[in-house]
Order: structure tokens, then sequence, then C-alpha cells
């Protein structure tokens, strides 16, 4: 049976596609972003997060781990032994305060679609439905169709949050019952890209064209990042490619913001985000004013 691993669902979800939506993230991701916002969705396999801020000291969890992983330093600190740890989730379910959290559930489309239509007359009033989003969606191609198949069959629209970095094998599975994608474009210069992202976007933009030739609605996400994407001559080459995109919609730029530092810490990882500057508003605002003054359709930032 086929399963998929989500490290997190959002209900009531009003950023990620029209109307209210349930959004479902999917681990894993084949690119590694600098100011990635989900560094928990980055692995495929299950991480163990331990949130200090909720924890209040009752050391259930240290009787629960059955491998005796959880420790205190001498400066007081909650160490977890994260190379021995088997994820077995005892000690979990034992932290009441909800101190220590498990990314990477495995559902059958089933059980996911059941989720789905909890909300399903919240989706009907405001035009909204189901979003797969990440990490990346298209990691799970096989799963992410199932599901999103038995959701078109009960009538609820649905949308899938992509970077566009995945084989076209990814999109062909669930083109037939994806209502649209949700793109994100983060730079148009391949040797940037691969520099902030790890891999060039050769894939990607071929990906996009070949969604615009096929006539499938596109809504482009773009993250502002001060002095990484945002530059004039960028945003120019950037116009020029989007305007041979027949099937775009929208382009939505997003400012910025350095809130997931404790994210990485929280999963025993070192952050690689930018720091923030003050400046990203402006410059998401300055990067959609520049889109519209081109012609193209623009939602510009909260």
């Amino acid at each position: 049976m086929t399963t998929g691993r989500i490290f997190e669902i959002k209900r009531f979800a009003v950023h990620d596609g029209p109307g209210i939506r349930t959004t479902f993230f999917f681990k894993g991701c084949p690119l590694n972003c600098i100011w990635c916002h989900n560094p928990e969705g980055l692995d495929y396999e299950p991480e163990l997060a331990f949130l200090e801020r909720k924890c209040v000291g009752c050391g259930d969890c240290f009787a629960a781990c059955p491998e005796g992983l959880h420790t205190v330093s001498e400066d007081g600190a909650h160490v977890i032994d994260r190379e021995n740890c088997t994820l077995c989730g005892r000690c979990v379910e034992a932290c009441m305060p909800r101190a220590l959290k498990l990314y990477g559930e495995l559902y059958t489309p089933a059980e996911l679609f059941e989720l789905a239509l909890l909300d399903r007359d919240f989706y009907a009033q405001s035009g909204g439905g189901v979003t797969c989003s990440g990490g990346e969606a298209l990691v799970q191609s096989e799963f992410v169709s199932q599901f999103l198949s038995l959701c078109k069959n009960a009538g609820i629209k649905t949308a899938v949050d992509t970077s566009g970095y995945a084989p076209w094998l990814c999109f062909e599975k669930v083109l037939p019952f994806t209502d649209l994608f949700l793109y994100d474009l983060k730079h148009i210069d391949s040797e940037k890209h691969k520099a902030l992202t790890g891999s060039d976007n050769g894939l990607i933009l071929d990906n996009l064209c070949e969604l615009s030739k096929r006539g499938v609605p596109v809504e482009i996400r773009m993250p502002v990042i001060p002095g990484h994407n945002d530059s004039e001559h960028d945003i120019a080459r950037t116009v020029e490619f989007l305007r041979s995109i027949r099937s775009l919609i929208l382009i939505r730029p997003l400012p910025y913001h350095a809130l997931s530092g404790s994210k990485y810490a929280s999963i025993g990882k070192v952050s690689g985000i930018p720091a923030a500057t003050g400046e990203e508003n402006e410059a998401a605002m300055r990067v959609s004013s520049l889109l519209e003054d081109a012609g193209l359709p623009v939602c510009y930032p909260d």
C-alpha cells in the first residue's frame, strides 16, 4: 500500500491557494535553499524536534526513553543523543507540554483524504480546497496523485505547491488531478540559483514552460531576499521569461522573514538562512511594482 510521509497539516489556511484550504506538508526536498522556512521538511526520514520554549523540566521524557538518550548538560541544557535515537516516539508520547514532536508521520491516501473531508463545507463556501506542499510534494508524486484523485472524485479543488525541481514524470502523475500549481521561482539566473539552493534552475524553467504549453493554471511564488534575488537586472530577466508563460494567472512576491531559526535548532541543525535586514517588506513591494509596471498580474504582499 502506498504511504506518504507528512510533517504538518494546516487547516483553515488562506495563503496556499484560493479560499480556505487544508494544506498537507510532505517531507523531503531535493533543494537546500539558504532561506528555507521549513527545515523540518528537507529530509524524507522522520526527525525528533525539541521545542525548548514549551519544556517545563518535568523529566518524563528521560524516564520514557528506553535508551536513556535524554540528558542534562553541565549548564542545565536539555541534550538529546540524536545519533543513537531510533525515533521510537516514546518520549513524545510522554511529553505532556508537547515540547517534543516527531516530524514525519505516515498516512495512506485514504487516511489523508478523511482529514481533507473534515473541512469540506468551508471549501465549498470559500472556493477553497486542499493543497499539497512541503518540503517538495512531488518527491512523493505517486502518493500525491492517489490522494488528489480521491479529492477530485469528491469534487474538492486541488493545488500543488512545488519548487518545480522534479522530473517531468512526477508532474504527469499529478496533472490529471491538479487544478492549480503554486510554482516557486527563486532566481532567474542559473548560477545564482545554484549558489542559493544547491541546484541550477534548468529543470525548473523547463517544467514551467511545459505546464504553460499544456495550459495548466500556474501561480508564481517569488521569495524576495534582499541582496540575493531582487536586483532590477534580475527582475527584468524574470519579466522577460514570465511573459512567455501563457497559463500564468498571478505572481505573488513573498517578503523574506527570518523566523525559522528556532526550527533548525529544534531538530539539531544549524541555520543557513540569511540575517534579516529590515528591508524585506520594502524589497517585496518594490519587486511587485516592477512586475506590475511590466504588465504582469501581481498580488502585492499583505
